[in-house]
């Protein structure tokens, strides 16, 4: 009885951990979605009350939908975090089959190396990166963007799913040899669908920090056409004054999208799990 007691309180404290958790992360978000439905004064006058009849105000969305190019960025935007998420799955999952299937000489360094890019941040090669679209022709291309976050994204796509799949029957692939099918074919018919729990984990982890991103946006691509949302919402942002109605609005807008691919996600990482994908 003790020990039942005892489960269900750990499972209590457990839950209202995370929730608490959830609420400490939603609360900026709360913030900024119910501040863009309000007028300039009622945002500084009572940022936290939600909009009511006298402060209710739809100038902000107006201002972006008119002034910024708004959907063209959201274009851009979206294209750079698709093509960055698929180009990290292949090539991780690719990658990552070759490190945990085949042994060969410099295995073991090959994987310390791609591990290495987890702790050595991208950013301190701007400049060299930088040089190196130049010379390419790549500057002011949505594809300097994608392959920058595409190496970004890969030492941690390998790390994770090269643990997933050693854990892969090596009966199940062997006996797909046995039927003659090709090493292309098994790995993307039977050893693909049985990682889709850290597929799922890698997209995550990627998706949101190539959608905010600021800093290659604004040194690789800063021309009007290839912006980016993080980068376009900066238009509203000046010197001396800011357009707080159209920044807030801006970020809502820009929230929808990852909210709605990260749901996505989570659900393929739960099902999953749930299912039991790796045996």
């Amino acid at each position: 009885m003790n020990a039942a007691r005892q489960n269900r309180f750990n499972t209590i404290a457990a839950h209202g951990a995370l929730i608490l958790y959830t609420l400490i992360a939603l609360f900026p978000v709360f913030v900024i979605v119910i501040n863009s439905f309000k007028t300039r004064k009622a945002i500084f006058r009572e940022p936290l009350a939600l909009p009511s009849a006298d402060s209710f105000s739809l100038i902000g969305y107006e201002t972006v939908l008119k002034q910024g190019d708004f959907f063209l960025y959201f274009q851009n935007s979206m294209i750079v975090t698709i093509g960055s998420l698929f180009f990290i799955l292949l090539f991780g999952a690719m990658a990552a089959f070759a490190l945990a299937e085949y042994r060969f000489k410099g295995n073991t360094v090959m994987g310390l190396y791609l591990a290495l890019g987890i702790m050595i941040p991208i950013r301190i090669g701007t400049v060299a990166i930088l040089e190196m679209m130049v010379q390419t022709g790549l500057v002011n291309t949505l594809w300097a963007l994608i392959l920058v976050y595409t190496a970004q994204g890969l030492p941690l796509a390998v790390f994770i799913l090269s643990e997933f799949m050693r854990q892969v029957s090596d009966d199940l692939k062997n006996a797909g040899r046995i039927d003659g099918l090709s090493e292309y074919r098994i790995f993307f018919r039977l050893v693909l669908p049985l990682v889709r729990p850290a597929m799922a984990t890698v997209a995550v982890f990627n998706m949101i920090p190539i959608w905010n991103d600021l800093w290659f946006p604004l040194i690789l691509t800063p021309a009007e056409e290839v912006k980016t949302l993080t980068l376009g919402s900066q238009v509203f942002i000046g010197q001396f004054v800011t357009d707080w109605n159209a920044v807030l609005s801006a970020l809502s807008l820009a929230i929808l999208p990852v909210m709605t691919l990260y749901v996505i996600f989570s659900r393929q990482l739960i099902r999953g799990i749930t299912s039991g994908a790796v045996k």
